[in-house]
């Protein structure tokens, strides 16, 4: 079973995502904010997927996915964005920064299945 850890300030969609995730048949672990996510990494916790959403206080999605990429033992870490900005300048930023993929909310569980397939992949080969 994957573990995938959800960082997002809203704690509606990270219940919905985490019930999406339990389907897919994923062990979620919710973050409301990504300090926390940072120290559980930091402390040697090891995801098989991170769900970034972009748009949260002090510390923005895309400050985390940099924050991760920087670092030589998660460069392989699958990343999906998750987030409610459709810009394709955002979209752009985040995918130069090493995200695996994007997807922009409401999110179904068909476009985070296949996000998630995605973001695997890039990471097999």
């Amino acid at each position: 079973m994957k573990q995938v850890w959800i960082v997002d300030d809203d704690e509606e969609m990270g219940r919905a995502v985490s019930l999406m995730l339990k389907l897919l048949d994923c062990e979620p672990q919710y973050f409301f904010h990504p300090r926390n996510a940072a120290q559980a990494l930091l402390a040697g916790g090891q995801p098989d997927l991170l769900l970034l959403d972009i748009n949260m206080p002090e510390v923005s999605g895309l400050d985390m996915l940099e924050f991760v990429r920087r670092r030589k033992e998660w460069k392989k870490l699958p990343i999906i964005m998750l987030s409610s900005e459709a810009a394709d300048i955002t979209i752009d930023q985040a995918m130069a920064l090493g995200a695996d993929a994007y997807v922009t909310k409401p999110v179904t569980i068909d476009e985070l299945e296949k996000a998630m397939s995605q973001a695997f992949y890039k990471h097999l080969i």
